[in-house]
């Protein structure tokens, strides 16, 4: 189940299963982002197609598309279909993902993708603060992992992938999903090529290309 917050009654509520449309209608890196986790989470709960779109002139501003790992979205005019959701920083016709903007900030674009969901969509953002952050975490996970990917393999673990999926799944929770890496991370009882795959399962929402250390010397 895919909830999303809706202005309109000021509730986390059930998005209508079946194909979606998103439509960023304004904004730039943080809205882009913001679009591109939702259309992985919808995704990932069963939704086809999920088509995302931009507005004319929404487009990232200091990085390319490729860059900050988004699909180059095409630029149309915003459906007129009820289930469409709506990106940006005002809310749209209907139901509306709406994301205060920010300055982008830092000069790796990961760590701006990080910086961003390391906060809620829905609230104020210091995007230079939190990409400094994102750094130190970025360096640490992907050494784990390459860590982790010299240990036998073995299946993820289903109590942390649920974890993480669910908190995307409430209202694109990415802070706790996060938290939900650092916790596994840390965990004794769960062994190394577990920690391995179940990372590897998340980054498929979170899109932080945590395996790119995986195999250096």
């Amino acid at each position: 189940m895919l909830r999303l917050h809706d202005h309109r009654t000021g509730r986390a509520e059930e998005v209508a299963r079946g194909p979606l449309r998103v439509h960023v209608a304004a904004g730039a890196d943080r809205a882009l982002i913001v679009a591109d986790l939702l259309r992985r989470v919808a995704e990932r709960t069963g939704r086809r197609p999920v088509v995302v779109t931009r507005a004319e002139g929404v487009e990232p501003s200091a990085y390319g598309f490729s860059d900050l790992n988004l699909p180059d979205f095409p630029v149309a005019p915003a459906p007129a279909s009820d289930t469409a959701v709506f990106v940006g920083p005002a809310p749209g016709p209907g139901l509306s993902v709406v994301v205060p903007d920010a300055a982008p900030a830092g000069d790796d674009p990961l760590c701006l993708r990080l910086g961003v969901l390391r906060v809620r969509y829905r609230e104020p953002a210091d995007l230079a603060a939190a990409a400094e952050r994102a750094r130190d975490d970025l360096s640490r996970w992907r050494g784990l992992m390459a860590e982790w990917a010299r240990s036998p393999g073995r299946p993820m673990d289903p109590t942390y992938a649920a974890r993480g999926q669910d908190a995307l799944a409430d209202d694109l929770n990415s802070p706790a999903a996060l938290a939900t890496l650092d916790r596994l991370a840390e965990d004794p009882d769960v062994a190394p090529g577990a920690k391995l795959e179940t990372f590897i399962h998340l980054d498929l929402l979170l899109g932080l290309d945590l395996v790119s250390q995986i195999g250096s010397a």
